[in-house]
């Protein structure tokens, strides 16, 4: 019941974040920002919201839509998603009773459709994929046998983020100051625990 709540939460706080466009990387052509929140802690994890904001100006992401990739340095495992899910679970024979989502170190994770059903959703999620300009992308992971606290979790590394015929370059994953999310009647103000940020821009049509 306790991890049901908290993703009840994460989902209604990430509904009302606030990341305005001077935290992304000015450029003439703009960017694919990719920003990972920690919302909660977990006994051997914690759960975040990761979303891909299409800083660009001009260019869309068109089905059959973005793919996100990125390396793990421990090994940490996804136990759930929400909004995506990753292409391949990888060897999880290790464990018995619940299975993670992947066990894979270099996971890549997909969009789900529109007519994804509503229980399966997240805010700005499963639009297969598809991204324009000025818009976002999001999705819920909850990971496992990572670090529980601000000094013992350890950031992704390596992120990749490609779309049909479009490649981009990825930088480093930076910690940043945490984003701060509005409550609905403007009354109350929180903040994620952590926030990681990516930027990838675009280097050239495939």
């Amino acid at each position: 019941m306790e991890s049901l709540f908290s993703a009840m939460i994460v989902l209604l706080l990430v509904s009302f974040s606030c990341f305005t466009s001077s935290e992304a990387l000015t450029s003439s052509n703009g960017n694919i920002t990719i920003k990972w929140d920690l919302m909660t802690w977990t006994p051997d994890g914690y759960v975040a919201v990761v979303s891909a904001y299409n800083y660009q100006k001009q260019r869309s992401i068109p089905s059959p839509g973005w793919k996100m990739s990125w390396g793990w340095t421990r090994k940490e495992v996804i136990w759930s998603m929400v909004g995506a899910r990753t292409t391949k679970q990888g060897d999880c024979s290790m464990f018995k009773g619940n299975i993670p989502h992947s066990c894979i170190n270099k996971p890549t994770v997909v969009d789900l459709p529109p007519k994804t059903p509503y229980n399966q959703q997240i805010a700005n999620c499963c639009k297969g994929g598809v991204l324009k300009p000025g818009l976002e992308s999001a999705f819920q992971i909850s990971v496992g046998k990572a670090g529980t606290t601000v000094k013992t979790v350890r950031m992704p590394v390596n992120f990749m983020f490609t779309a049909p015929k479009q490649q981009y370059l990825c930088g480093p994953t930076k910690n940043v100051r945490p984003t701060t999310f509005i409550s609905a009647d403007k009354r109350r103000m929180t903040r994620a625990l952590m926030t990681w940020n990516i930027i990838c821009v675009f280097n050239k049509a495939t």
